[in-house]
């Protein structure tokens, strides 16, 4: 063997080597530390939020018009003054209070996964905690369902142990953040 041959088979298992080291580490740190998670900023998950509401009010707009649901009574399960269809829902205390998100005719997600629609900064909130989403039997209102989260989701005082529709005035408690629907 020459020995320009040798010599690019130590440098090749010394790169080798430096690499393995290098991952060791990199694994390492990721065990001690966790891994990173990163933030979208609020801005930028509410201007996704409202394009995605956007695009499917521009699909609702191209299929025909449902017939009218027959009006339905709703079992008031700890709920405001108000009756109506939410339009709005602000975060009314917690770490995001004063953060709105606007209801407009898809499901938003809740939790402190950074695919979440509203991302909480909340330790006793899951990584996918609820969703609200349209209530399908009703042509305006909503629903809210627990995902399985650890601590609960509750409205009002109430655990919500199925999905639950909500009106104007419905508090929501997720740990130590408190969501209102609003008109």
């Amino acid at each position: 063997m020459s020995e320009l041959t040798l010599t690019l088979l130590r440098l090749g298992l010394l790169a080798l080597l430096w690499i393995f080291i290098f991952s060791v580490v990199g694994v390492l740190r990721t065990d001690i530390y966790g891994t990173s998670v990163s933030r979208r900023s609020q801005r930028k998950a509410l201007r996704e939020q409202e394009r995605q509401q956007r695009r499917a009010a521009k699909e609702a707009a191209r299929a025909p018009a449902p017939a009218a649901a027959p009006a339905r009574s709703r079992a008031r399960f700890g709920r405001g003054k108000a009756k109506g269809a939410p339009t709005l829902l602000v975060v009314t205390e917690g770490p995001l209070a004063g953060t709105s998100l606007p209801l407009r005719g898809q499901s938003i997600l809740i939790g402190r996964n950074p695919e979440c629609a509203l991302v909480l900064d909340d330790d006793y909130a899951s990584g996918r905690h609820c969703r609200i989403y349209p209530d399908p039997s009703a042509r305006e209102g909503w629903l809210v369902e627990d995902l399985g989260s650890t601590n609960g989701t509750f409205i009002g005082r109430d655990k919500l142990t199925s999905p639950q529709p909500v009106d104007v005035g419905t508090t929501l408690r997720i740990g130590k953040t408190v969501l209102e629907f609003q008109d």
